[in-house]
């Protein structure tokens, strides 16, 4: 009885080591090639369970089949105006041919120094075919960057195929000056802005200044207008007050003009005013008589 169980256990044993030898899983988020001394013989590109022979007749390298980014150091690069620009790049690759792959550059560390070689040369060879201002403006319509991250994605994804991998996108992290040219440039900046300001402020003093002559034009229209209607409602009074006037005369002319002299002696004869008229003026007229009616008058004793 004890053998028989001492030798169920060893068969489950042999089992086990064999099967840990022989059976291999692979993830979803990898690819396997299965080696046969340093050979690939055969690549896995689905997940679940496969087995090979033992180790040291076949190998499993595993390589990871996500999405993968490599960053590109801090370079410099001229563009077709002749400004020198430092650009920092990044592009994301992944695995499509697992064998090519693996023959051609091996692992992750071998493709992204060959990718960073590509991107280097493409980027150098595309930002020499456009001017700082198409990549760096506030304009929409100047903007040629996208345009030329996407033919630099294109030019390197196809030069990379031959390695077993493709690039999936390239974009700029970062576009600086080198610092012996950023003060230039930085001067250059600030005339352009006050150049713009100076122009932004040309316009506002034009357009103010037709506003103000609009505004006057109306003021003058309206002021026109205005006394226009005050002469024609000071013309209707006076002739209303002459008609009146005219009427009062009419019906005792004689006492129309003593209240008229009257009232003229109110408006000319003040305190300490002094006339000197003609003894026959018309202004006279009553002052006389009254003088006469008092010189006519007995004196009282």
């Amino acid at each position: 009885m004890k053998s028989g169980r001492y030798l169920t256990i060893g068969v489950l044993v042999v089992i086990f080591v064999v099967a840990n030898l022989m059976l291999f899983q692979v993830d979803a988020t990898e690819y396997a090639i299965v080696t046969q001394f340093g050979q690939p013989v055969r690549a896995i590109l689905e997940p679940g369970l496969y087995g090979k022979l033992p180790d040291p007749v076949q190998s499993v390298i595993r390589l990871d089949r996500r999405l993968q980014v490599r960053n590109l150091d801090q370079t410099e690069f001229l563009t077709r105006d002749k400004k020198n620009i430092l650009v920092e790049a990044y592009a994301t690759w992944q695995i499509k041919d697992p064998v090519r792959f693996f023959t051609s550059v091996r692992d992750a560390a071998g493709a992204g120094t060959r990718l960073a070689d590509m991107l280097t040369s493409e980027l150098g060879v595309a930002l020499g075919r456009y001017e700082l201002g198409n990549l760096v403006t506030t304009t929409p319509e100047a903007m040629q960057l996208p345009a030329m991250t996407a033919q630099v994605t294109a030019r390197v994804d196809a030069r990379t195929a031959a390695y077993g991998f493709s690039v999936t996108d390239v974009r700029l992290k970062a576009l600086n000056f080198p610092e012996a040219n950023r003060q230039s440039v930085f001067q250059r900046m600030k005339a352009e802005r006050e150049r713009i300001a100076r122009g932004f402020r040309s316009e506002g003093t034009e357009e103010a200044t037709k506003v103000r002559a609009a505004a006057d034009a109306e003021r003058t229209t309206i002021l026109s207008a205005a006394q226009r209607e005050a002469e024609r409602i000071r013309g209707q009074g006076q002739a209303e007050a002459i008609r009146l006037y005219a009427a009062a005369f009419g019906q005792d002319p004689e006492f129309y003009q003593f209240l008229r002299t009257i009232q003229s002696y109110d408006k000319i004869i003040t305190k300490g005013t002094t006339l000197i008229l003609p003894a026959d003026s018309e202004l006279l007229k009553y002052l006389n008589q009254t003088g006469s009616v008092q010189q006519g008058r007995p004196r009282s004793r």
